[in-house]
């Protein structure tokens, strides 16, 4: 898993969610950083692995629900700033879900990483 530094993954992930959750209490989705994940360099780093760790049943699954987190965030972005708030409140607790699932296999994918290099 070559030039992927899941410990800084787990680090921006965990700010993105704090700063996430901080606006929704505040009840503030203007104030969410929805559109950060736009610009994911993890999602990058995910096309420029290697095949072995391509190959890996729980990179494959970090594949799937990185892809399923960008959808419901676009999908509360577009709701959101659409005026339908409530629907979006609908999506927020699956987000939240894939974000505890993200950061299980970023930290899954960190010790297998660790243990390759021995």
């Amino acid at each position: 898993m070559q030039g992927i530094d899941f410990d800084e993954a787990i680090r921006l992930h965990n700010t993105w969610r704090r700063q996430f959750m901080n606006a929704f209490a505040r009840g503030s989705y203007a104030a969410m950083p929805l559109s950060d994940h736009q610009g994911c360099m993890f999602g990058y780093a995910i096309a420029a692995a290697d095949d072995a760790s391509r190959a890996l049943p729980q990179f494959q699954a970090l594949i799937r629900s990185h892809a399923r987190f960008h959808s419901l965030a676009s999908d509360i972005q577009e709701l959101s700033s659409n005026g339908l708030a409530e629907d979006a409140n609908l999506i927020l607790l699956e987000l939240s879900d894939e974000s505890h699932r993200l950061a299980n296999l970023f930290d899954e994918l960190r010790t297998i990483q660790r243990e390759r290099r021995g």
